[in-house]
């Protein structure tokens, strides 16, 4: 990437490091096919990927964010110590009443 001479960007500078950057994509984007000889993608394409469950992206604003890490601790000070963000909201979608939602949502 060409340097810009006004300036403009540095922050982005300080925080991307280059060669960094192009080792996250050289590994996870560009990599060749494998290959029959290669062993570990071939056991990683064998082995049964789970479907009890998913991983998922969702955004939340901050303010209910630290409500549900402040509920989480709360558990855990409750001595429930496997309590995490995932296991509180599927405790919640449990105990869901669709009658019971606002209609403005």
């Amino acid at each position: 990437m060409a340097a810009r001479d006004d300036g403009a960007g540095l922050g982005a500078a300080r925080v991307l490091d280059g060669d960094e950057v192009q080792g996250v994509l050289s590994g996870a984007f560009y990599q060749s096919a494998p290959t029959d000889g290669d062993a570990p993608a071939k056991a990683r394409d064998d082995k049964a990927k789970p479907t009890h469950y998913k991983v998922i992206c969702i955004s939340m604003y901050t303010k209910d964010l630290g409500r549900l890490d402040d509920l989480v601790e709360e558990l855990k000070g409750r001595g429930i110590t496997k309590a995490n963000r995932s296991a509180l909201i599927r405790v919640a979608l449990e105990q869901l009443d669709l009658d019971k939602v606002p209609r403005g949502l």
